[in-house]
Formats: structure tokens, sequence, C-alpha cells
């Protein structure tokens, strides 16, 4: 029997890893790919995003800026048997634990040629629809087969295919909030997804909504250059971690207000407590959400208040299981770890090696699931994220027989994740391994990354263990 032939949307990380195991088991890949290189997110594009829509997707797909480094530890992701290793050569490259986005790119790079999958990839081609076509007869074996409309150029191309994996990624779509006032705002207002640089932003006073990751670093870097930088949060009281206190602490131009009331014609920036400021600028970090403009599949998959579902398992949508599939829709995972566990699955059930169980079952699942979540408190906005190393062991070991994350991995993951809370200015490079990290640091090869021990960190690895799972409950993360 001829392969079936699969169709994969996206060409970053989740992408590239759907491709490789698709074609492990034997299957016909092809890869669409609307941008001119592989990498997705990790593919930084400079356009200066002026004078288009700051508040939208600006024409731009990543939503990297230019000073971004990791904040996970590159001993810890990078593909199972592909590990995350410095550049041997001289081409430049960040050997550091916390390297700048361009060594994740140079490394996807890396993966995408050693595995030969370039040539399952078509370039500058935008995928426009993805519609189910009439069921195929039973002796075929897939419940539906999928007609595909892409464009390259002004050419417009219609394939049929046995199966789609969707990997598109989830941080391109700018989620924006609802304030009164900020459709007659005159002056600048801009998603942290259109942000690239500080330079324009000097001697103003800025506003930036949210305090996660991105809103705490981008602040950081617009207090080198803005008069006033000023966080607002939905909680002062969550937000206010020991990182928080220390930016605050540091930098007389730094403020933490609660959350804005409205915007005034007249530039003002009215808070929750009464308090205002005169701002230039408003940036907003306050996160992304799915969206697949090009699927259509007659309602049956929706996405409601960024719950992208029906999904089993963050990955099939019961009604199209297992011909239509999503690869890297959870997020605060480890990356690229988790998605090429989901790639793995994906690829195993429609080669037939593995079975999804029935319609009914997988509805039953999702149902259990999302009320399990809701009556946790994790908002419905936040059904996909995880953050959870023993969750994520037990999906792959359930679902594909994927091996489990090695302990000394785990523990560096939450060190460096404590060590993010308590200052994100310093954790990159101000490293504390554990006896347990050093230990696997050495037997893996990575020792000379690291370096020699200090007195005071044995004993560390206790009170790491002691508050990993007490972080799976804060709510200040969320």
């Amino acid at each position: 029997m001829d392969a079936k032939k699969v169709c994969v949307v996206g060409a970053g990380p989740s992408g590239l890893a759907a491709a490789r195991e698709l074609r492990r088991e034997g299957l016909e890949v092809t890869v669409l790919e609307q941008r001119d290189g592989v990498g997705g997110q990790w593919l930084y594009d400079d356009t200066p995003t002026d004078g288009r829509d700051q508040l939208g997707a600006a024409g731009v797909h990543s939503s990297v800026y230019a000073s971004v480094r990791l904040n996970t530890p590159r001993e810890a992701m990078g593909f199972s048997d592909f590990p995350f290793r410095p550049s041997e050569d001289d081409s430049g490259g960040d050997a550091r634990r916390f390297p700048v986005h361009g060594e994740f790119l140079r490394y996807i790079r890396e993966y995408c040629d050693t595995f030969g999958l370039m040539d399952a990839i078509r370039l500058n081609t935008r995928v426009l629809r993805v519609a189910a076509t009439a069921p195929p007869a039973p002796s075929d074996g897939c419940l539906k087969r999928w007609t595909v409309r892409s464009k390259h150029g002004e050419v417009e191309t219609e394939e049929v295919f046995d199966a789609v994996v969707v990997a598109t990624g989830h941080l391109s779509q700018p989620r924006l909030p609802s304030i009164d006032g900020m459709d007659e705002w005159r002056r600048r207002q801009m998603h942290s997804h259109s942000y690239r640089v500080p330079d324009s932003f000097h001697g103003e006073v800025v506003v930036i909504v949210g305090c996660s990751v991105s809103g705490k670093e981008i602040a950081l870097e617009l207090r080198c250059v803005a008069n006033e930088v000023h966080l607002s949060a939905k909680s002062t009281d969550e937000v206010m971690t020991p990182a928080m206190s220390k930016m605050l602490a540091r930098y007389a131009n730094l403020h933490l207000r609660p959350q804005i009331d409205r915007l005034c014609e007249d530039g003002r920036v009215v808070f929750a407590d009464g308090s205002c400021v005169v701002a230039d600028a408003v940036i907003y970090c306050t996160g992304y959400i799915y969206s697949f403009p090009f699927l259509d599949t007659e309602g049956m998959v929706t996405v409601d208040d960024n719950r992208v579902g029906p999904l089993f398992e963050h990955v099939f949508p019961p009604a199209f299981g297992p011909s239509l599939s999503f690869v890297g829709i959870p997020a605060k995972v480890i990356e690229p770890r988790f998605y090429e566990v989901q790639a793995k699955w994906v690829a195993q059930v429609l080669s037939g090696r593995r079975t999804l169980p029935a319609e009914e079952d997988m509805l039953r699942a999702v149902e259990e699931y999302n009320r399990a979540r809701e009556a946790a408190g994790v908002p419905k906005r936040r059904t996909h994220d995880i953050l959870d190393l023993e969750y994520c062991d037990e999906y792959g070991e359930q679902n594909c027989g994927f091996p489990r994350l090695e302990e000394w991995k785990k523990e560096l993951i939450w060190s460096s994740f404590f060590a993010m809370l308590d200052d994100v200015e310093t954790f990159r490079d101000d490293l504390h391994d554990t006896d347990l990290v050093r230990d696997g640091l050495r037997l893996h090869g990575w020792i000379p990354l690291s370096r020699p021990p200090l007195p005071e960190e044995h004993g560390a690895h206790d009170e790491v263990e002691s508050v990993q799972n007490s972080i799976k409950t804060d709510k200040a993360i969320n």
C-alpha cells in the first residue's frame, strides 16, 4: 500500500518534530511554511512595525524581541536524542546556559539539516484553507481526508492529504485587554508582539500592562532609556515576588501600579486606585490567543476563551482523530521536548502502531479534564497551561512510550525557575548547581559549561524538592 500522505502546517520546532517522527513511521510528509526559513517563533523578524497595526499581528509572525535570552537551561531542553549543545565551529555562537534567541534558531536549523527534513518543506507557502473532504472508503483506514489550499507567490495549489498536523504555534496572535478609552487614546499603543528594541522610547513615560516574564524584562530594558516605566498588574500583591521587589528597589524610575481603570484623550492613564500618570506609550504584555484562520471544521473545533477544543490530550479532536491533530498547543512545558512527545504519538497513531479510544470516550476524557481544571480554580484561558513535569512524564509514557525526563534535569529546571522568581535580572548568569545537577552535567558531557561548586550550594537539593509541589498551585504564576 502507498504511504499515507500527511500535511504539516508550520516549520517551527513542533512542525519539524512532527515531520521527523512521521517519516520515521514511514509516512509521506509535506511541510508548508509561510516564511522564508524554518524556526517559527525563533526566526527573528526585525521588520519595522511602525505605521502598522501594532495592537495586532503587525504583519510579522515572530514575537521575539532583539534582546531575548532563553529562560530554560539549554542542558534540559532540546530534543531527546539531539542535545542543545553549543556550536563547535567559529560561527560566534552563544555557549551560555541561557543563550540568546539566535543560538536556539541555529540549533533548530541544525536539527532540520541533521535529519534531512528540508526536502519535505515548502517555504514561502501560506496555507489558505484546510477542510475535510468526503469520507473515504472504510478500507482506507482513515476517517477523513483533507483538502489543503495553499499559496506560493501568486500561485494557488489545492491538494488532498490523508491527514493534517497543525503545528503553527501559539505566540503570534496578540491577546488584548478591554480598557475604557482604549479605542480613543491617540498616543502610542502596542502589544509586546510588535516590540523589538527600546530606542524609540527614549525620554518617554511608558506604561506596561502585565507583569509576566516579558513584561518585567521589557520594563528593565526600557528603564535604561525612558524617563519612567510603570508596570500595571491586576493584583499588585500577587506580582510582588522577590524579583519584583528587587527590581523596584534597584531602579528609581520603575514603578508598580494597579490595574488600569481608563485611558484619557489628554494622555492620562488612570489606575484603579485613582492615581494617574501622563504617558507617551502603553505596551500590552498580555499574552497571546490561539488562532487557526485557515482551518474549516464547520464549528467542530473552536477556540473559546483561549481553550482549543475539544482536544483529546491537547492533540486530537475526537470528531476528526486521528486524521486531524495539533502539535504544540500546550504552554508552560519544556520545549521542544514535549512537542516531540506529541509528534511521536501522532505518528504512531497514523501509522497504525497505536490506536485512539472511541470518539465518545475521548469526548468524555476531555470533559473530565476540563472539569478537573475548573475545580482546581484554573481559568478557562489557561486550559492548555501545564507546568507539571510529572504530568509530562506520564503523558509521554502512556501515549507513546517516551522516556521520562532525568531527575537531574528536573532539578535544574525547577531551580532555574525559582531563581527567576527570586531575581529576573541575574538568574541566567548567577548559577548555583546542586550535587545532583553537577553529577548529571558531568555524566552527559556538559561539565565544561558549569563552574566549580561553591561551598554553600551543598544541601540545596532538599530546598528545591520541598517547594516543587507548592509551585504547581501558586496562583501568582498565572
